[in-house]
């Protein structure tokens, strides 16, 4: 068992906080001259969902860090020039291109996996590949048809045959039309110095704790399996050759471990306020964001109605650093909808109010109404401080 180092550094809990935000590219001037793409190397992922209400998760993430940033640059960013590729990580995730190699490890355990929900018919692998070859980037429906009914699970052979070879890595996912994966052959697509699964799972695994610890700032063994979902043993076998430094966090009861260079800098700068997808990476992690915010996260949109507290798409309200409410919003024409509005406080009114109209201007929505607020005393200060907003 390799003996790990102990920490020289104790930080406290709003240290970390702060690390963390800085992190994440929520605390400090945003790089705007790098962009979408700058946002997306920085976080080392941004998840994908089906759920649009505002707009689509991969597109809230640059905007909570960014601003009003283009919807239709957020999407070019993303998939022009092989900037990027969508890859299992935390979950469905856009990645940076030049980590393809890195995610050699998870290709292979994919092609020596026994079991698969999904038959793959006798003949659809290769006839998928020869297709592609010949005319693509193509949809699955281009390619002779998704689904055999109407059920979302019950993939075509074709369907499975192109997403088997996704996850092998012999087909990637070039561009979402219309939500639909584009597909094309990774020879195409990926740069030739990068098309390689040479890396051993060991220095694969490194690299992608040390990303991250440092898309993280500081986070326990559990926080960095859980961002790239790796096994804690996994963890466990390379931490100690990943770069990062053991810290201890008042108030964690679990040890840490930080990225040096965000230990090197006091984080300091303006902090964002904002609307958060339930996606973003900032709260991925239920038992991290309880630890960092004081702050119980659940996306509620697969929880039947009648159980919901906060809302189908309750997207928390960050603010001064903090966490300090929740909206659940809707569109209806030109008005940004808030059907649900949890706050922390009266002195979170003017910080949701913000937020809100912040967001409602990025999806060009000239007018915000409020439903509900579960502190009804609240409903009317929140609606006067729209109104001078809106003006």
């Amino acid at each position: 068992m390799t003996t790990l180092p102990r920490p020289t550094t104790t930080l406290t809990a709003d240290d970390a906080r702060r690390i963390a935000l800085r992190a994440q590219g929520l605390l400090g001037a945003p790089d705007r001259r790098a962009g979408v793409r700058g946002v997306l190397r920085h976080l080392g992922a941004v998840q994908l969902d089906t759920i649009s209400v505002l707009a689509r998760s991969h597109e809230l993430v640059p905007y909570a860090r960014l601003g009003a940033v283009g919807r239709k640059a957020v999407e070019a960013a993303y998939w022009t020039d092989t900037h990027a590729f969508e890859y299992w990580s935390h979950a469905a995730c856009i990645l940076p291109i030049e980590e393809w190699p890195h995610f050699a490890f998870r290709r292979r355990a994919y092609r020596n996996r026994p079991h698969w929900y999904h038959e793959l018919p006798e003949g659809a692998y290769d006839q998928v590949i020869k297709q592609l070859r010949a005319e693509g980037p193509l949809t699955a429906t281009e390619l002779g048809g998704a689904k055999k009914t109407n059920d979302w699970w019950d993939w075509s052979g074709t369907k499975v045959a192109v997403e088997r070879a996704l996850m092998y890595g012999e087909v990637v996912c070039v561009e979402r039309r219309g939500w639909k994966r584009v597909y094309d052959l990774a020879e195409r697509a990926v740069p030739a110095e990068l098309l390689h699964d040479e890396l051993d799972d060991s220095e694969c695994l490194r690299r992608l704790v040390r990303l991250a610890g440092e898309s993280l700032g500081v986070g326990t063994r559990a926080d960095i399996a859980d961002y790239h979902r790796l096994k804690g043993e996994q963890v466990d076998a390379v931490i100690a050759d990943s770069g990062l430094v053991p810290v201890e966090v008042e108030g964690w009861s679990k040890p840490a471990w930080a990225d040096p260079a965000a230990l090197a800098t006091p984080p300091r700068g303006r902090h964002r306020t904002t609307l958060l997808s339930p996606f973003d990476s900032l709260i991925w992690e239920r038992a991290r964001t309880e630890r960092i915010f004081g702050f119980t996260h659940r996306l509620e949109a697969y929880v039947p109605r009648p159980k919901r507290i906060h809302g189908y798409f309750a997207m928390p309200v960050l603010a001064g650093g903090r966490l300090v409410g929740r909206v659940d919003p809707a569109r209806e024409g030109r008005t940004l909808v808030a059907k649900q509005v949890t706050l922390d406080g009266s002195k979170a009114v003017p910080a949701v109010a913000q937020a809100l109209f912040e967001a409602a201007a990025w999806v060009n929505c000239t007018d915000v109404r409020v439903e509900r607020v579960d502190a009804p005393g609240l409903r009317e200060p929140l609606a006067r401080e729209l109104a001078g907003l809106l003006g």
